[in-house]
């Protein structure tokens, strides 16, 4: 399975640029999700990489073979888009074999290809249904094996399951990355749902208004943000990001006299906590103001307030406790993040 290393890849429409020299390589048989909010630029990166849009600037290259000038078919690859885009007077045999039909493979061999895919997704007692006689999960895998069939070493998706249900959703996030990795494929996966990357990715590559914020595994961005924006998008809930301002003491959180980093600077700094690493405390820790708290079975949520800033908590059950109480709350210092207020960069706690 090839190897894509993408260099500088740019794309403009007009005076708007979409992807501002984008670099990141996808290893040789791996899952890597391209992660951003809407705009981002994500999509055209996908589409750049596919041949759908022509690229203003950069290379692509799979295998070390430069394909950014060729057309789609000369790629090698296979894309799955967000609608499916089945044929809905096809029956579900025709709609994963027409590509095939088109290429003019042996018929014996369309065959051959096509018990296997529908093996491989479950597919064995639909293949004589219409795309209208099936349901969401369905029709994804239908798409899903007609990519399959094309035996292709390269496999695009973009957003292929955002117009499921979550449950569905939750299901084939496991089946397309079991099938990518029974398969061996190379994958480039297209998603603005940090819950898909987390779970299916090898590598993350984080996208912001068309530049690269952060490239590695879910764990490298979870466990050390390289910005404010990596820090905010990953986590459910989010990190909490507080002001800080420089007190007597040291570093206190903005609006209050909360001193969180003796003898250190605040004034230009943000400090990060992730909401499972803050704990209540019973006696000591920083005073706090709960605003707000929301019971969710295995866990709860409470929002709390120190001086101007909004500090989220994660506990385990539920909690006694009311909107409007004082309550304790303390942290280990291997847990804080420390973040450059202008830049938005990640500074070394020191």
């Amino acid at each position: 399975m090839p190897e894509v290393r993408i260099e500088r890849l740019a794309k403009r429409f007009g005076t708007t640029v979409a992807v501002d020299e984008v670099s990141f390589t996808v290893e040789n048989g791996s899952l890597a999700v391209l992660l951003g909010p809407s705009g981002c630029g994500k999509s055209t990166t996908l589409r750049l990489v596919a041949g759908l849009e022509t690229a203003s600037g950069g290379r692509i290259l799979v295998d070390g073979r430069d394909v950014t000038g060729l057309p789609p078919p000369a790629r090698g690859l296979a894309m799955v888009f967000q609608s499916y885009a089945l044929f809905p007077h096809l029956d579900v045999a025709r709609n994963i074999t027409f590509g095939l039909e088109v290429r003019r493979v042996p018929k014996a061999e369309r065959a051959a290809r096509l018990r296997e895919a529908a093996a491989l997704l479950g597919l064995e007692g639909l293949l004589h249904r219409k795309p209208s006689e099936l349901s969401g999960g369905q029709q994804q895998r239908v798409a899903l094996a007609r990519a399959i069939v094309a035996q292709a070493r390269l496999c695009l998706m973009d957003e292929p399951l955002s117009n499921l249900d979550a449950k569905l959703r939750q299901e084939m996030r496991k089946e397309i990355r079991e099938l990518q990795r029974r398969l061996g494929m190379t994958m480039l996966y297209v998603t603005h749902d940090q819950v898909e990357a987390m779970t299916m990715a090898d590598r993350i590559v984080l996208l912001k208004d068309g530049r690269v914020e952060q490239v590695g595994t879910p764990a490298e961005l979870y466990a050390k943000p390289a910005t404010l924006f990596a820090a905010a998008f990953l986590g459910t809930p989010p990190m909490s990001l507080l002001a800080l301002e420089d007190g007597p003491e040291g570093a206190v959180v903005a609006g209050s006299d909360v001193c969180v980093l003796p003898g250190r600077p605040g004034r230009g700094r943000v400090l990060g906590l992730r909401p499972e690493s803050v704990r209540l405390a019973r006696e000591g820790g920083h005073r706090a103001v709960i605003e707000s708290v929301e019971f969710l079975g295995a866990d709860s949520h409470l929002a709390c307030r120190i001086g101007r800033e909004r500090l989220l908590v994660r506990a385990s059950g539920h909690l006694d406790l009311s909107t409007g109480a004082e309550i304790g709350l303390a942290w280990p210092e291997s847990a804080v993040h420390l973040f450059d207020a202008g830049s938005g960069r990640r500074l070394e706690v020191v």
